[in-house]
């Protein structure tokens, strides 16, 4: 019995749209423009212990068209999840809630803005797929200099 309460435990409890908001500020006058509009994605993840043994994680993506200089749409959705992970090691921890529960949720939250941004009455903005491991490592990265920088900065003062 106590070899089958140390065994590794991964599931989703729960996928869901935690937020999703649309802007269109220049509309009806962005319709009549025939320029393609330039886009902008912004992306960031979180995740955080909500229980014993349960987290969730949450997907943010903003996607921004431009006109010239005129917004023609703003997007931002957030997807989240609820996931029991127990037993885990420590060390796989982090990355799993960094890359494993970002790559479950992801491709529900590129479905959700695809399809509100034709609702809006845009042409679909599809969505690359995330390297979520490549986004972790450079998140840590940052953090790591963003901590060394931290104390030399406060010696300055």
């Amino acid at each position: 019995m106590s070899d089958e309460n140390l065994q590794p435990v991964f599931q989703i409890q729960r996928v869901y749209l935690k937020d999703m908001s649309l802007e269109q500020p220049n509309s009806p006058a962005i319709f009549l423009e025939q320029e393609a509009p330039s886009i902008e994605v912004s992306l960031d993840v979180a995740a955080e212990s909500i229980a014993d043994g349960i987290y969730e994680s949450t997907v943010t993506i903003t996607v921004t068209a431009k006109v010239k200089d005129k917004v023609a749409f703003l997007v931002e959705g957030k997807q989240a999840g609820i996931f029991e992970a127990r037993n885990i090691p420590e060390d796989q921890m982090d990355p799993l809630l960094g890359i494993g529960c970002p790559n479950i949720v992801y491709p529900y939250l590129r479905g959700n803005i695809a399809d509100i941004i034709t609702r809006a009455g845009f042409p679909p903005v599809h969505l690359a797929e995330i390297n979520f491991e490549v986004f972790y490592q450079q998140r840590r990265q940052a953090l790591a200099e963003a901590a060394a920088a931290a104390p030399a900065a406060g010696a300055a003062n």
